[in-house]
Order: structure tokens, then C-alpha cells, then sequence
């Protein structure tokens, strides 16, 4: 178990995760000369465009073309080379999703994919654009490492994770700033999550910035009486069986909180860890059956259910049922 502890009375630091993964990138282009970059006409946005200016020659725009892009990635790993293939995340897991699962996943082709803009708070993009059910459809492919990172930091260590291992994965990414809750001194490590705070009254497992809406939904519950544990499960497959079934055995009660679909996504696979080994009171928070819409991230994350108080909200019924 990796512990950590960040306060989040005050105000944090924020940046996009996108530019952590960049971040990764940069390093990795210097480091490793086996690493490609490829885009589909959105470097900008992913901000792999960093990439693109220091190592032009390992840097591919493939254009509107996501399905051909993953194909190209295939090749580029079928020669040794390490490929990461990025744009948004409904462009990237939607419109090839068949090349993903049987070129990629299928053959295990050693592809990294990058979905940027996940989660209902890229804002007025609208639902076209707002990726909600992607770490429940790459999740559900064998062979697929699924990574969805809480800050820049955690989304840098990522990159780089991924790079060295062999094999394919996801990398979710956000548009808007997040605070910054991790710093270098934070392991990082795939398949292992962390805890932010102790706790023995309830366990809230979060992911990506979920983590931090659980951090504030800890300190308004420590004020009411109740002890919260918190998780940052950055890795969503594989899963930590380990650190979930010690937090669920000792606090007996779980929330989860993730700005996804909650069918099929982040809270189901908790629950299927759960429901085998130590069954317990749960609530899930997070989107529920229903395309995104227009408006600010504020706006969308609190009329989606995701914010602090529904986290809060969701500990108040699940603690009644533990009792």
C-alpha cells in the first residue's frame, strides 16, 4: 500500500492533466528514441504538439483518421517502435474501437492510447465531445492496462509507466485544470492505488479528479464525526484487489466517485472485487445513464452529480445501511 496525504483547505495549484501527459512525452522522446507520437489533427489540444516541435521526425498527424491511426500505431510496434496514438477520448475509443480491440488488444501490441477530454467537465463541447463511457469499454478489452490520473503529476508518471511496460493501455486525460495533489516524492506505480487519508468509518475509492472532490468530501465529513478513507485508484485495470478489500474489511462501507458512467465504469469494477471476497454497503457517485450537454465545467459537474456533496450525500445513506 503507496500512502499519501494531501490538505485541500486551502487553494491548490491547478493544471490539466494533458500537459502531464506532454510532460511524459518530452522525457521520454529524449530518452528514448524508440517512442512515436502520433495525432489525429488535435496535437494542440492533447498538447502532444510539444512533442511534435522538439521531434518532428517521430511525430505522425495521421489527420481525421483515428481507425488508421491506430493501425499505423500497430505497424510502428510490429518494428520495435513504441507508439503512442492520442486525440480526444470519444474520437479515440469510439470511432476505432475496432481497430483498438482486434489489432491492438487482441494481437497484445505493445500501443499506448491516450484519450484526452474525458469526463463531463470538458464543458460546452457538448455531448459529442464529452468521452463518459470510455474507461468502461477499454476496461472491458483483455489484454488492456486502463489508466485515469487525479493531476499532472500522476498523469506524467503514467506516460512514463507506460512506456515501460510491454503491452497495451489507456491513458484517460482531462481538458480543464485539477488541482495538484501529488508531488514527485509520490510513488507511482500501475496496478498499486494510494492512500490520501485514513479512516475507519467508510472507504471513498476515487478516480481521476474525483480523487480531489473526495479529498473535500473527507474534510467536510471529518467535521460532522465521520472518518473517512480515501483512495485514488488511478489504475482501474488491473484493479488493486489488495488495497480495496483491506479498506472494505476495515471500515465496512464503500463509496465510489468517478466522472463516468456509472454502469459499466469505475464503481462497477470496484463492486466486482467486492461482491467476491468481502461484500459490503455500497453507493456509487458519478453519471448516471445519460449523454452530456453544453455549459461550464462547474455548471456540469454539479448538475451531473459529481461534486463533493454528492460524495458526502452518498456516505450519509451507506453508513445508515452499514449500521
Amino acid at each position: 500500500m503507496v500512502t499519501a496525504h494531501k490538505d485541500v483547505s486551502g487553494t491548490l495549484e491547478g493544471k490539466a492533466t494533458r500537459f502531464g501527459y506532454s510532460d511524459g512525452l518530452l522525457i521520454l522522446g529524449k530518452e528514448d528514441p524508440r517512442v512515436f507520437v502520433l495525432d489525429a489533427d488535435l496535437a494542440k489540444s492533447t498538447t502532444s504538439d510539444r512533442f511534435q516541435k522538439e521531434f518532428p521526425d517521430r511525430f505522425i498527424d495521421c489527420g481525421i483518421a483515428e481507425a488508421d491511426m491506430v493501425g499505423i500505431a500497430g505497424g510502428l510496434s510490429l518494428m520495435g517502435k513504441v507508439p503512442f496514438t492520442s486525440t480526444y477520448g470519444t474520437f479515440m475509443v469510439d470511432r476505432a474501437l475496432d481497430q483498438i480491440r482486434v489489432t491492438v488488444a487482441y494481437a497484445e501490441l505493445n500501443v499506448k492510447i491516450v484519450g484526452a477530454h474525458g469526463g463531463i467537465s470538458v464543458g460546452p463541447d457538448g455531448a459529442t465531445h464529452q468521452a463518459l463511457e470510455d474507461l468502461g469499454i477499454m476496461r472491458m478489452l483483455p489484454h488492456m492496462t486502463v489508466i485515469n490520473p487525479c493531476d499532472v503529476n500522476e498523469a506524467r508518471k503514467a506516460t512514463l509507466a507506460v512506456a515501460a511496460m510491454q503491452g497495451p493501455a489507456f491513458i484517460r486525460l482531462g481538458r480543464e485544470s485539477v488541482p495538484i495533489l501529488t508531488d514527485d516524492a509520490t510513488l507511482f506505480e500501475i496496478g498499486k492505488g494510494i492512500t490520501f487519508e485514513d479512516g475507519d468509518d467508510i472507504t471513498i475509492a476515487a478516480t481521476g479528479y474525483m480523487v480531489y472532490e473526495a479529498l473535500l468530501a473527507h474534510e467536510e465529513l471529518k467535521k460532522q464525526g465521520i472518518h473517512a478513507r480515501v483512495l485514488d485508484i488511478h489504475t482501474i485495470k488491473p484493479i488493486d484487489r489488495e488495497l480495496l478489500l483491506k479498506a472494505a474489511r476495515e471500515t465496512g462501507a464503500v463509496v465510489t466517485a468517478e466522472e463516468h458512467q456509472v454502469m459499466g465504469g469505475f464503481g462497477s469494477a470496484v463492486a466486482e472485487v467486492l461482491v467476491q471476497d468481502c461484500p459490503v454497503p455500497m453507493e456509487f457517485v458519478g453519471i448516471k445513464d445519460r449523454f452530456g450537454e453544453s455549459g461550464t465545467p462547474d455548471e456540469l459537474l454539479t448538475a451531473f452529480g459529481c461534486r463533493h456533496t454528492d460524495i458526502e450525500a452518498a456516505v450519509h445513506r451507506v453508513v445508515k445501511r452499514k449500521k
